[in-house]
């Protein structure tokens, strides 16, 4: 059954090609995993499908600044050790290493959010979805935490052109601190992090009572959980604060970030939800029925990534998906059992009764202090920032790809790396 929802949905092949290297948590190969999911479940065919633009230097500056941005551009594997003061000041290095096509990836990932606030803002589709974007970590001039790009910020920014308020609500393990940070000052965007909190657990921040300052105050809320947060206690702290947020916030559109890295078993992790317990965060945010942005993120274990995203692409078509995974090239990925399905994790949960109710009063007081919805001046809509493009090999983000073109763009023989598996140990030298 067709879902009454509009929705598009991004994908490039070319963003699961590249790798940050062996040993290397990040693999985006997890994107191409997900995507021959999504096809496997037919889901391709009750969404629009689209081919994101490559990001523009000028567009990725209207949150970075040029100097990075130039320099994310020049930089190479095979240069990188003429450029020591430039790869600290940038913070390259260890977890955001130089790679081969670093800024194409950036380009595409970045494209894909902008293209998708930009059809929501058009009214093109109700639910957009770019499971490749999410990288939450990257600020105004630095990588940080396996990102380099802001997507999400450039993402709000395109739809603050047309809408006066945007929640923005991340439920990655980590706090989603550059989104955070980017509107820390205003109003015009209310961002909700809900994540692990202490232990130094990167990247340190979202404390409970970092709220926001100046016309921001009180429009940054933070949820810190501690290790082994279950689906049921999660997801009841999350309907509360989310309708809450909802109601007092009325905001125009929503970015959901869906990092993955919040299930059980994540090779970073440390809560215990299923993929049911995550879905149902998507599931609720959706009934509001706001023009919703929703993106990937974090997610260490690749396959049990591509469980989760496939699985939540279902729940935004309102169709239920068969736990029996169907063949796809990565099948081998999904053995013993080959189940959509993963379960909730058994580390102890750190969270009491009493800390996750402190949280609750606290948040909730917080809300209390925005007597009613901001008033904000709308200005002038600015043109979308769209710069002519004459390579052909470039097409129009809003043009439909015929089957034979979307079926070239699937899969690249270079796609899967041999050997570089989830069981390899992360060292991290730092």
């Amino acid at each position: 059954m067709r879902s009454k929802d509009r929705i598009s949905y991004f994908y490039d092949g070319d963003v699961g090609n590249v790798y940050f290297g062996p040993n290397h948590p990040m693999k985006p190969h997890r994107l191409c995993m997900t995507h021959h999911l999504v096809l496997a479940y037919g889901l391709h065919n009750k969404m629009e499908i689209y081919r994101p633009h490559k990001a523009y230097p000028m567009e990725l500056a209207q949150f970075h600044t040029p100097e990075y941005i130039e320099f994310l551009h020049r930089i190479k594997p095979d240069t990188q050790n003429l450029f020591e003061t430039e790869l600290k000041r940038y913070n390259l290095g260890e977890d955001c290493p130089v790679f081969d096509n670093l800024f194409e990836f950036c380009q595409i990932y970045a494209g894909g959010t902008i293209d998708a606030a930009r059809r929501l803002n058009n009214q093109l589709c109700d639910i957009a979805i770019n499971w490749s974007g999410g990288l939450h970590h990257a600020k105004k001039c630095e990588a940080s935490g396996f990102c380099y790009i802001n997507d999400l910020v450039l993402g709000i920014l395109e739809l603050l052109k047309y809408h006066s308020r945007v929640l923005y609500i991340d439920i990655d393990v980590h706090h989603g601190d550059g989104v955070e940070e980017a509107f820390y000052f205003t109003d015009r965007v209310m961002t909700v992090s809900f994540h692990k909190y202490g232990d130094k657990f990167f990247p340190g921040t979202g404390d409970m009572k970092d709220v926001g300052e100046r016309d921001g105050k009180f429009y940054a809320i933070n949820v810190p959980f501690k290790d082994g947060i279950d689906d049921s206690s999660f997801t009841r702290l999350f309907r509360t604060v989310i309708s809450k947020v909802v109601e007092t916030y009325i905001p125009g559109a929503i970015v959901l970030q869906c990092g993955a890295d919040s299930l059980a078993g994540d090779r970073l992790g440390c809560f215990n939800l299923s993929i049911d317990g995550h879905a149902e965060c998507v599931r609720f945010v959706k009934k509001f029925n706001i023009p919703l942005l929703v993106t990937g993120g974090g997610g260490y274990t690749k396959e049990n990534v591509a469980r989760c995203w496939t699985y939540e692409t279902g729940v935004l078509l309102d169709t239920e998906l068969p736990n029996d995974i169907p063949d796809n090239d990565y099948i081998k990925y999904f053995g013993p059992d080959y189940s959509l399905k993963i379960p909730g994790g058994h580390i102890e949960n750190m969270n009491s009764k009493s800390y996750l109710g402190t949280i609750q009063t606290h948040v909730l007081e917080s809300l209390r202090c925005i007597q009613h919805a901001p008033s904000v001046q709308l200005q002038e809509v600015p043109p979308d920032f769209y710069i002519p493009d004459f390579d052909e090999d470039e097409r129009n983000p809003d043009e439909r790809l015929d089957q034979h073109t979307q079926d070239k763009q699937i899969q690249r023989d270079d796609e899967y790396y041999e050997g570089d598996n989830d069981n390899d140990q992360f060292v991290d030298d730092a």
